[in-house]
């Protein structure tokens, strides 16, 4: 028995943190979809959460000049000063809101904010209330931190909204954060001020309770949404509230990884600890070509926003006009929430009977070639996403392969 068998035979423990958390299930699913094309399968992927658009040109120049002019060194912690005051006039143009450049944190993509917010606020026993449908990092990195998911369902019929009734159930004393995202990913269901103003007033009640939002799809909305963020609409919750946002879905840049968050000083600051123990500073070049992305023309976002629409439309309907297939329009992001109660119960063709909404989308996947996520990945069944972020010739054959699957079944 040689040394490496010794070792593999002692076998790893994993943490306890992460004993019941996997992979995301939509990486899963985008993983296995993606070997069955290297296999020649002619799949088409509508799972992953990313504009299908290029980095605007004067993004990537700048980008392109910052290694010219040798920036390529780390950087200040958490952003740099000249990122750091164009997300500051950026809440201030956009948003409403004004923060101090120490009120400003800048990490690697938004979900390393979230992680260094709730490692930096939860300890054990801390509640997170989080409305479902959701996106499924939100549970998990909560888990991790060593707090608890308050997990809130929300129905199509309430437009995947949370209500004050709601919320004010949901709130014990041990109610460490309220989580809302709008536009949403899943359901792209987004909140305006009509539907924010009584979760508000009810926070207001509970001075312990501190409020999350994640505004990354803020520019994709649609039919005169007007988007609008708690801290402009009710600025006693400021103190207590952190702002989440990113350049990766406005400005199609995924791959650039930088997200930011405007929020109180001495959360901003406990932040800072986590991700000096952790990261240190996010790319100096993604930090010179952010400062350029919200610096820099914004025209094109309301041709991309277009384009988005045009896609939802075609989704909607389509799904719409399927047996068994109820899809609510969205208000922003670019997916559609799907219910599929319709077929659950029915056989496939080769005999299977589709129990959960996570049997369907492997029948899809498996016989139709159509890779969607079930909601159960994101806490709210029978539902799928589908992400419309991909041509309309790719979308128009996949929705005719998920009609064609769906009329196939049985029962």
């Amino acid at each position: 028995m040689n040394a490496q068998t010794k070792i593999d035979d002692a076998g790893f423990r994993p943490a306890s943190r992460i004993a019941s958390i996997g992979v995301s299930k939509i990486l899963q699913i985008g993983a296995r979809a993606s070997a069955m094309k290297r296999d020649g399968l002619p799949v088409i992927i509508l799972g992953a959460g990313e504009p299908d658009f290029d980095t605007p040109d004067n993004v990537k120049a700048a980008a392109k000049a910052a290694i010219d002019r040798g920036e390529t060194k780390y950087t200040a912690l958490d952003g740099t000063p000249e990122l750091k005051k164009a997300i500051a006039e950026k809440f201030r143009r956009e948003n409403g809101v004004d923060y101090a450049l120490d009120e400003i944190t800048v990490a690697t993509g938004a979900k390393q904010i979230l992680f260094n917010a709730f490692m930096a606020s939860i300890d054990p026993g801390d509640e997170v209330i989080i409305p479902t449908p959701y996106w499924t990092s939100y549970s998990d990195i909560v888990e991790i931190c060593g707090g608890t998911a308050v997990l809130v369902p929300c129905d199509a019929e309430a437009g995947f909204r949370l209500n004050a009734e709601q919320l004010e159930k949901a709130i014990t004393p041990k109610t460490r954060w309220v989580l809302l995202n709008s536009p949403s990913n899943p359901s792209g269901a987004a909140y305006g001020e009509a539907d924010y103003r009584p979760l508000l007033d009810v926070l207001m009640q509970h001075p312990h309770v501190w409020l999350m939002v994640d505004d990354m799809y803020e520019h994709i909305v649609y039919d005169g949404f007007k988007f609008v963020t708690p801290a402009a609409l009710e600025p006693r919750l400021k103190p207590r509230t952190l702002t989440i946002n990113g350049v990766s879905k406005a400005y199609a840049m995924t791959g650039w990884r930088i997200g930011y968050a405007g929020g109180p000083k001495a959360l901003i600051k406990a932040m800072a600890v986590i991700q000096s123990q952790a990261t240190s500073c996010p790319s100096s070049v993604s930090q010179a070509a952010s400062v350029e992305a919200l610096n820099g023309p914004q025209d094109f976002l309301v041709e991309r926003q277009r384009s988005f629409k045009a896609r939802r439309d075609l989704v909607v309907a389509a799904l719409n006009a399927i047996d068994g297939i109820e899809c609510r329009v969205p208000e922003g992001a670019f997916y559609t929430f799907a219910g599929c109660g319709g077929v659950i119960g029915k056989t496939t063709p080769k005999g299977k009977r589709l129990e959960t909404d996570s049997d369907f989308t492997d029948y899809l996947l498996e016989d139709a070639h159509v890779a969607v996520v079930p909601g159960s990945a994101f806490g709210l069944s029978p539902f799928f996403r589908i992400s419309y972020a991909t041509s309309e010739a790719e979308l128009k054959e996949a929705l005719q392969r998920i009609a064609t699957a769906c009329q196939q079944l049985a029962g």
